[in-house]
C-alpha cells in the first residue's frame, strides 16, 4: 500500500470522528463582528491550537489589537520537503435574522436536502470553518498513516475575517519571516458544481466612490425655476450614462490600460462548462447580458473590468409628489478591475469624467470607499498543475480553472507582504447560504475535501 492509499483509507476510516470534530468547532458561536462573542472567538482560536498541538505542530494563539491569530508548523517528512502556508478563519458572521433558522445556529446537525444528499448545518459550516477543517483532518490522516506529513505545513487561521481583517496586514508585516513559504494554501474558495472541483485564479479588483452633485444653495420650486436653474439629477444622470458607449465598453480615459485579452484555451474552458447567458441570468429572472457585446456571461464576470452604478438619490423621494429641483444629488459607483489596472488610475479617471461634463456654476465632491487591485495568478504554473490533477482524481469530473467576480483581499496581502503566490482551492457550493440564514455544508464536500487536500498535499510534495 502506498503512503497515499493509506492516507486516504486513514481520512475514511476516521470521518465519523473527523466530523464530530467538525461540530466541535461549528459549536463555538465566533461572531467577531459583535463584541459579546470577543471570547468565543479567543475560545474557537483556542480549540483550533489545541487540536494541532495533539497533531505534533507547534501550534499557539497570538494575541492582536483584535481576536487573536492562530499559527502552526509542522516539519515535512523530509528537512528539504517544500513548504506552504494554508490560511484560513474561525469567525463567523452574526446569525440575525435568528427567527429565520430553521434550527439553532450552533447546535450543528446533518440534514437530508434532497434524495441522496446529506449537508451539515450551523453558521460557519462552509464559510469557513468546514472548509479549513478539511485541511486540518488531512493532515490528521497523512499522520495517521505515515507519522509525519509530505511537505512542510505553516498555518494561519484569523478571527476577523467576517470583520474586515484589521489585524491582518499588520501582523502579516512583523511576522513576515516566519510565515513566508514557497506557495500560500487558501481554502475559501468554492467548486464548480457539486460533481466539478475547481482552482480559482482570478479574483477582480474594486475602486469605489461616492459623488455629489451641488447646485443651488438650496431645493428650488420647479414652477419658479424649472428651465433656468441647473438640476443635479438630471446632471449626474447625464454623467453616469457616459460612463459606458453603446457597445456596452467603459468610456473613462485609460480605463483599459492594464487589461489583457483572455487566453484562448481558457476562454474554450469556460465555453465548455456549458453556462449560457439564458443559464446564468435566468436564475435572476433576465436573460441578456448588459455588459461588452460578443462577450461570454463568465468571461464578463470573472475577466473584463466593469462599472456599476450601486445608488442614486437626491430631490423628493418620499410618499405623494414634491416639485423641486434638487440643490444636489449624489451616487455610489464601483468599479470591479482586472490585470494590472491600478485602482489610484481608475479613481482619478472617473473623477475627471465628472469634472469635464460640469456646468460652469455647479461642483462636485467626492468620497472613497476603498482600492484595491485585481490579482491574476497564473494559469500553467507548477502548483496549480499539480493541485488541478490531483483534484480530478478524487472526483467524479475533471478540475477546471475559474474567475472570480469578487475579491479576497488576503490572496493580495500574501502576494504583496510575504512575495507569495496562492493556490485558491475550496470545497463549497453556490446554494450553501453563506451569511445568511440556515448556512449548510454539503457532507461529501467535508469528506472529498479531506480525501482532496490529502492529494493535494502528497502532489504538491513532489518535485
Amino acid at each position: 500500500m502506498t503512503d497515499l492509499t493509506a492516507a486516504l483509507s486513514a481520512a475514511d476510516t476516521q470521518f465519523d470522528e473527523s466530523l464530530e470534530r467538525l461540530f466541535g468547532l461549528l459549536r463555538i458561536p465566533s461572531i467577531s463582528t459583535d463584541p459579546a462573542f470577543a471570547a468565543d472567538c479567543r475560545r474557537a482560536g483556542q480549540w483550533l491550537v489545541d487540536e494541532l498541538t495533539g497533531l505534533g505542530f507547534d501550534a499557539s494563539l497570538r494575541d492582536t489589537p483584535g481576536h487573536p491569530m492562530v499559527v502552526a508548523h509542522h516539519e515535512g517528512a523530509t528537512p528539504d520537503a517544500p513548504h506552504f502556508l494554508f490560511y484560513g478563519h474561525y469567525d463567523v458572521q452574526p446569525v440575525d435574522p435568528l427567527e429565520l433558522w430553521t434550527s439553532p445556529p450552533f447546535e450543528p446537525e446533518i440534514k437530508e436536502i434532497a434524495p441522496g444528499r446529506k449537508a451539515i448545518t450551523g453558521r460557519g459550516a462552509a464559510d469557513d470553518k468546514g472548509q479549513l477543517m478539511t485541511f486540518v483532518e488531512a493532515c490528521r490522516a497523512w499522520k495517521a498513516a505515515s507519522g509525519s506529513l509530505p511537505c512542510r505545513i505553516t498555518i494561519l487561521f484569523e478571527g476577523e475575517e467576517e470583520s474586515g481583517s484589521p489585524s491582518l496586514k499588520p501582523f502579516l508585516k512583523a511576522n513576515a519571516e516566519e510565515l513566508t513559504a514557497e506557495c500560500a494554501l487558501v481554502c475559501d474558495t468554492g467548486m464548480w458544481d457539486p460533481e466539478t472541483p475547481a482552482i480559482s485564479v482570478g479574483l477582480r479588483g474594486l475602486v469605489g466612490e461616492e459623488v455629489t452633485i451641488h447646485a443651488a444653495d438650496r431645493d428650488l420650486h420647479s414652477g419658479l425655476f424649472g428651465g433656468a436653474a441647473a438640476n443635479p439629477l438630471q446632471i449626474l444622470s447625464k454623467i453616469l450614462a457616459d460612463l459606458h458607449d453603446e457597445t456596452g465598453r467603459v468610456t473613462l480615459e485609460g480605463f483599459y490600460d492594464g487589461v489583457e485579452e483572455t487566453p484562448a484555451q481558457v476562454l474554450e474552458s469556460w465555453n465548455n462548462l456549458g453556462k449560457t447567458a439564458e443559464s446564468f441570468l435566468g436564475e435572476v429572472g433576465l436573460s441578456v447580458p448588459a455588459g461588452e457585446k460578443g462577450r461570454s456571461v463568465l468571461e464578463l464576470t470573472w475577466a473584463r473590468p466593469t462599472a456599476e452604478i450601486n445608488g442614486m438619490w437626491g430631490g423628493y423621494t418620499g410618499e405623494g409628489f414634491k416639485t423641486v429641483i434638487a440643490a444636489q444629488a449624489a451616487a455610489k459607483v464601483s468599479f470591479r478591475l482586472v490585470g494590472k489596472q491600478d485602482p489610484d488610475q481608475i479613481r482619478a479617471a472617473f473623477r475627471a469624467h465628472v469634472e469635464a461634463r460640469l456646468p460652469e456654476d455647479c461642483s462636485a465632491s467626492f468620497a472613497p470607499h476603498g482600492g484595491s487591485p485585481a490579482i491574476q495568478l497564473p494559469f500553467d504554473s507548477p502548483m496549480v498543475t499539480k493541485a488541478r490533477t490531483a483534484l480530478t482524481d478524487e472526483w467524479p469530473k475533471p478540475a477546471v480553472m475559474i474567475g472570480m467576480g469578487g475579491s479576497i483581499p488576503i490572496v493580495g496581502d500574501f502576494q504583496n507582504i510575504l512575495g507569495l503566490q496562492s493556490v485558491l482551492c475550496g470545497f463549497g457550493l453556490t446554494d450553501d447560504r453563506i451569511h445568511s440564514p440556515n448556512e449548510k455544508y454539503d457532507l461529501t464536500s467535508f469528506s472529498k475535501g479531506i480525501r482532496s487536500w490529502v492529494r493535494i498535499l502528497q502532489a504538491l510534495s513532489k518535485p
